[in-house]
């Protein structure tokens, strides 16, 4: 169903090296800006559902999704998600300060800003990575029902970050780059790990500790 490890590392760095390289710090491309009013000019009728997708690409998804999935018997599923979903928080806040281009509200007038402001950085989108790399990960365990749900759940927590004002376009499509990549790493490690002898269940002892690093992280942040 999905492109192998190899095809789907370097179609995500690609990608995340293209729109990189398409964004600049003071100008946004008029293509870029008309997708951005389309969607951020939404009725403030679909805040609430937005805000509820959004949620699937925040922090606290990641440890949340590996408990479900540890809770269900699959180790292996909820140590991937554990790094693949930590990895790309944590690199998204390394990009973004290597890339530095600002907010929608800096860059754009006439910006409808809903929720809390966002800070920091714009590109790229670490909520969108988030939804990437935990969506594909967990991908080949659903039924063909959790597929559809999760197929459609993760371009939307994209376009709510495009709605409530946070990002444009390309920070969306960076941070789904950088989702797929992280994924086909950190599933190639676990695998690796998984079957070396003696270890044919990934122990998750030092991901919790992960988990808890990366909280301490997310307030400093």
């Amino acid at each position: 169903m999905l492109a192998a490890p190899g095809v789907q590392l370097g179609f995500g760095l690609a990608a995340l090296l293209a729109t990189a390289g398409a964004v600049r710090h003071d100008r946004v491309g008029p293509r870029e800006v008309r997708a951005f009013r389309a969607v951020n000019g939404l009725p403030d009728s679909v805040y609430l559902p937005a805000w509820t997708v959004m949620q699937l690409g925040a922090f606290g998804a990641i440890p949340a999704s590996a408990a479900a999935a540890g809770l269900a018997g699959d180790g292996e599923l909820a140590a991937r998600l554990l790094i693949g979903g930590t990895g790309t928080w944590a690199l998204a806040k390394a990009v973004k300060r290597i890339v530095r281009r600002p907010r929608p509200v800096t860059l754009l007038p006439g910006i409808r800003r809903r929720g809390r402001d966002a800070s920091g950085l714009g590109y790229l989108s670490g909520h969108a990575g988030v939804a990437v790399v935990l969506g594909v990960a967990a991908l080949p365990r659903l039924s063909p029902g959790g597929r559809a749900l999760t197929l459609t759940a993760i371009p939307l927590v994209g376009l709510s970050r495009v709605y409530v004002g946070a990002h444009f376009p390309l920070d969306i499509a960076g941070g789904a780059a950088l989702g797929l990549a992280v994924n086909a790493a950190a599933g190639t490690a676990v695998r690796r790990y998984s079957t070396r002898p003696g270890q044919r269940r990934v122990r998750l002892g030092a991901a919790r500790q992960l988990i808890a690093g990366m909280r301490h992280l997310a307030r400093r942040a």
